[in-house]
């Protein structure tokens, strides 16, 4: 597909970027249903028409998504667009009407969408047919109905039994399976015993739809509301295509083309009513097939444990150990105190400014940046405002966000490399405002270069990347300076002790007080906290499974939050008692680690649990994990600073110091 025909104008890009649209945001209180009547008893209060709406098909075997039309399939004679969020646009989100049409509760046998024939003398039809094959092989997946408003804002789902009985149901269904050449069944093709041919093509070239829908006749309001919609996918080979049955055959496609190929499309649609489903939760058949809530539970209390561990532990310290070493020290006299070994020894030397002040002040900003971005985005999509069917509308959220806070960004970082005594008040500015965003958007460029090689439908479209680019520097720059301005027009923050101008020697310390063993133990119980959920995160992203449990990812958020900040205490006042005084990056490091157990546990997920295949698409993996990385790096580590400095100052201002 030409990338010109995908390109969106910037101004409306610029728009859908600003103001999220309303059918973004499904579970958006308020939201008014659409209401459906049969053929010529519809007008303003209800419409008879359902237009089935398709996206891109994606694989758990390649991260490249391609869009619908590029493997052939029946195409809708008045294709339209709708425009799409900015987040939809990032995440290859391609959306599509389709041929699919039918009227409200009126129920179709077999109908005929159309039929593609493949000559074995025309190259183009070779190649049409090794791409569908090639799809085929890997498993590729349609996607009918995630955006508004694709039947109603429902996702078309396939519903079967898997381990136990139990019924799970998919938001996709595959476009075809393959039995390899030594007749072992893959994928879908385990579902019918009549695909047993070695080396054979199936393809999926039918689906018998089920619409459910609620009557309205006791609720008071003119007309049915969808509260469901199913499908089966088949694999028929139709003799006749003006004469269909679909009762016929599979619809085999060999290895080799040898011959001829026709394949006709076909369909099925039957409306149910059922009044017992409310509209409102009409999601409820699609979230309770997934069978995580008790494994959510396990891991909110293995989260609570070690945070409960941490507290018991930080609050020993407080309560008891600096209790008792402040009120000594402050009882005894200074002569005195210069014998004594411990914390209280390097409060001259504390807060003595850090090496690399300026890079650490800009990480700190661009930390503070994305920690407020991820609070109010969760606190968002855990209130509900955000769809969990549309990971577009999430995604926009976050970007939105992350550009209006560049002011807090600016101050935090200038406020900062005044107090470390920096005086190069542009090139930090410039470095809060263009290094970390231009590190991700670098790595992004790179990866998005590889997808329009390869052709895939999540390249991001040229007018796209100069909306970006000017999102950032029209927006989020000269916030940034407004944030510097004020942040260095504030006084340097006041530290409780002066320091002394002759560095203190540090002594020899022991192999656990060394910096790097203490930085590698720091992020092991934080990542302890997260590595369940960030399971369910990668299958989001990676198997393109339906994320929906933001009060578990909020709660697990806090919990984070808390072991950060507890487990970087812990420590420093560890080093602190060792007379180590270098606490400013290493404060920041410790739990800024966590980001590399994550990078662990994602090459370990890619092993593991991934079937993907092809340089392309390892590279794209590991490209985007290393964004994902960063960004965390960034966030935990800006949490582990500003709570150890928070008990540094505290500890130092109560004691007194001659």
């Amino acid at each position: 597909t030409d990338m010109k025909t995908r390109a969106k104008p910037v101004w409306r890009l610029v728009l859908s970027f600003i103001a999220l649209r309303s059918c973004a945001a499904f579970y958006l209180p308020g939201l008014a249903p659409v209401s459906f009547c049969e053929e010529g008893t519809s007008g303003d209060e209800c419409q008879s028409t359902i237009q089935l709406f398709v996206n891109r098909l994606d694989s758990v075997e390649s991260v490249l998504p391609y869009e619908y039309d590029v493997f052939d399939f029946c195409q809708d004679a008045e294709e339209k667009r709708p425009s799409e969020n900015l987040g939809q646009v990032l995440f290859g989100e391609r959306i599509e009407t389709s041929p699919y049409k039918f009227n409200f509760n009126k129920n179709l046998t077999c109908e005929k969408v159309c039929t593609r024939t493949y000559d074995i003398s025309a190259k183009d039809d070779k190649k049409k047919l090794d791409f569908l094959k090639s799809g085929m092989q890997l498993n590729y997946q349609h996607h009918w109905g995630s955006k508004c408003p694709i039947i109603d804002n429902m996702p078309v789902t396939w519903c079967y039994n898997v381990e136990d009985n139990q019924k799970y149901c998919n938001p996709g269904f595959p476009i075809g399976c393959l039995v390899t050449p030594d007749g072992h069944p893959k994928d879908a093709c385990v579902i019918n015993s009549a695909f047993n041919k070695k080396n054979m093509y199936y393809l999926f070239n039918h689906v018998d739809i089920m619409i459910t829908y609620h009557s309205g006749a006791t609720e008071g309001w003119k007309g049915a509301r969808l509260v469901g919609a199913t499908l089966e996918p088949k694999s028929i080979k139709h003799e006749d295509e003006n004469k269909l049955t679909c009762d016929g055959p599979p619809m085999e496609i060999p290895n080799e083309f040898t011959s001829n190929t026709k394949v006709t499309y076909s369909y099925s649609v039957k409306f149910v009513e059922n009044n017992s489903i409310k509209w409102a939760s009409r999601w409820d058949y699609i979230l309770v097939s997934m069978p995580h809530t008790n494994i959510q539970w396990f891991s909110i209390m293995n989260s609570l444990v070690i945070v409960l561990f941490l507290s018991g532990m930080v609050a020993m310290i407080m309560l008891r150990t600096l209790h008792k070493d402040i009120a000594r020290y402050n009882q005894v006299d200074q002569e005195e105190a210069q014998e004594e070994s411990g914390w209280k020894q390097v409060h001259g030397d504390v807060f003595r400014p850090p090496r690399k002040g300026m890079l650490l002040s800009v990480f700190l900003g661009q930390g503070t940046q994305i920690f407020i971005m991820t609070f109010t985005t969760l606190f968002l999509a855990c209130l509900g405002f955000l769809s969990p069917a549309n990971r577009g509308a999430l995604m926009t959220c976050a970007v939105v966000l992350w550009v209006l806070l560049g002011t807090p960004a600016g101050y935090v970082s200038a406020r900062l490399y005044k107090t470390f005594g920096g005086e190069k008040w542009k090139t930090n500015v410039l470095l809060t405002a263009l290094l970390c965003p231009g590190i991700v958007f670098a790595d992004f460029f790179l990866m998005n270069l590889i997808l329009w090689v390869e052709g895939s439908s999540a390249a991001i479209p040229f007018g796209t990347l100069v909306a970006i680019l000017a999102l950032w520097f029209g927006i989020s720059m000269p916030l940034t300076f407004i944030g510097a301005y004020f942040g260095f027009k504030k006084p340097s923050l006041e530290q409780p002790v002066r320091t002394n101008q002759i560095p203190r020697q540090i002594p020899e310390q022991s192999f656990f007080t060394k910096p790097i063993p203490g930085i590698i133990m720091g992020g092991i119980l934080p990542f302890g906290c997260i590595f369940i959920q960030l399971f369910f995160i990668l299958n989001s992203i990676w198997s393109h499974q339906m994320y929906y449990m933001f009060g578990f990812l909020f709660l697990v958020f806090i919990i984070l939050l808390i072991t950060c900040s507890e487990a970087t205490i812990l420590l420093c006042y560890f080093h602190l008692c060792a007379e180590d005084y270098h606490w400013w990056w290493r404060s920041f490091l410790t739990s800024g680690f966590t980001a590399v157990y994550l990078f662990i546990y994602a090459v370990h997920y890619f092993f593991s649990k991934l079937q993907i295949v092809g340089a392309a698409s390892t590279i794209l993996y590991f490209g985007y994990t290393m964004i994902m990385v960063l960004i965390f790096f960034l966030f935990t580590g800006t949490i582990g600073f500003f709570a150890c400095f928070w008990f540094v100052n505290k500890i130092y201002s109560v004691v007194k110091v001659d």
